[in-house]
């Protein structure tokens, strides 16, 4: 049943009307009230929602109809299994499953990315400018994508916001969203604008969280994309083909060996069980690429293409280079 207004309420919805702004799913939700006082039996004016209004639960919204009365609607929620969910949950820390080590886990896991009740939307449709890789010494654990100030971001599946940090707590990420999705996924979005959710909100596949950027270490506006699962991270091509935005496949089998930086989308599995695993040093007084190459049996060359740098590059003491 309709509540009755108070004249305050009448002067709210003037003063609010044109500020805020209704969802796609608070829009077909007042089309079909519409449809239902428009078969009432009011003569004297035709009853209509006008307005809704958010409240503490973004499922929830108030709608104000023209006969100033208002009445609650409810959204769909996504529907999560939360078996597991939140074990090592820890919206303080970037990085969760910290005492979880590559040997830990299984050789395979499968894993439902959708079925008929779930689905996909890509977080951000372009080409990539970086890909999963060793970068100037260091793994690059995401691709990167171009995009504008301002670009929506969105939640790739449904699942709930385990982090939501920026400013020296993240580091090189800048403003940073860690979602955990109920597949056994967690996809990290960087360098935003702005964020749009915060810790422990239920999002769902296709939901704005945050606003494209250049925070952090950036060179320029993109998103830096992450996919993990428990902490590790692998080539997010195996799951998205960021060219047209679809899902490689509805169903993900994650193999141990992807966890190695050099383990791309492409490889085959005897390609990508070879990939040797990456060894640093970190560079102390006294050092040049001659010798640190002369020390771990390589050539400045091999050093020079593993770190992308030149010969002549001036080393700085504490800096790490990849050796293997």
């Amino acid at each position: 049943m309709k509540k009755t207004i108070l004249s305050l309420s009448v002067f709210l919805l003037a003063a609010l009307g044109t500020a805020l702004a209704q969802e796609p799913d608070s829009l077909s939700v007042l089309r079909e009230m519409n449809e239902i006082h428009d078969d009432s039996d009011t003569t004297m004016m035709l009853v209509r929602p006008m307005d809704t209004i958010d409240t503490p639960d973004k499922y929830v919204k108030i709608v104000l109809f023209n006969d100033h009365t208002w009445d609650y609607i409810e959204l769909e929620r996504p529907d999560i299994d939360t078996t597991g969910l939140f074990e090592d949950w820890d919206i303080e820390s970037i990085h969760a499953y910290r005492d979880v080590k590559v040997s830990d886990l299984p050789e395979s896991v499968d894993l439902l990315l959708v079925d008929t009740t779930h689905h996909f939307v890509a977080p951000f449709i372009g080409r990539r400018s970086s890909t999963f890789k060793m970068r100037k010494g260091r793994p690059h654990n995401g691709v990167d994508i171009p995009l504008r100030v301002g670009d929506t971001i969105r939640s790739p599946f449904d699942g709930v916001v385990r982090y939501v940090g920026g400013g020296k707590a993240t580091g090189g990420y800048g403003n940073l969203i860690v979602v955990r999705h109920p597949n056994g996924l967690e996809t990290y979005y960087g360098h935003l604008s702005e964020h749009l959710v915060a810790e422990n909100d239920l999002v769902a596949a296709g939901e704005p969280i945050g606003l494209g950027g250049s925070t952090g270490r950036s060179t320029g506006p993109h998103l830096h994309f992450e996919t993990r699962y428990m902490g590790k991270p692998f080539d997010p091509e195996r799951v998205i083909n960021f060219d047209n935005g679809t899902l490689r496949d509805t169903l993900l089998t994650i193999k141990r060996h992807y966890f190695n930086v050099g383990s791309h989308y492409g490889m085959t599995d005897k390609q990508s069980k070879n990939v040797t695993a990456a060894q640093y040093y970190t560079v102390k007084k006294g050092d040049t690429l001659g010798k640190i190459a002369q020390k771990h049996h390589t050539t400045v060359n091999a050093l020079c293409r593993l770190n992308g740098i030149k010969s002549n590059k001036i080393l700085r003491i504490g800096q790490r280079l990849r050796v293997r």
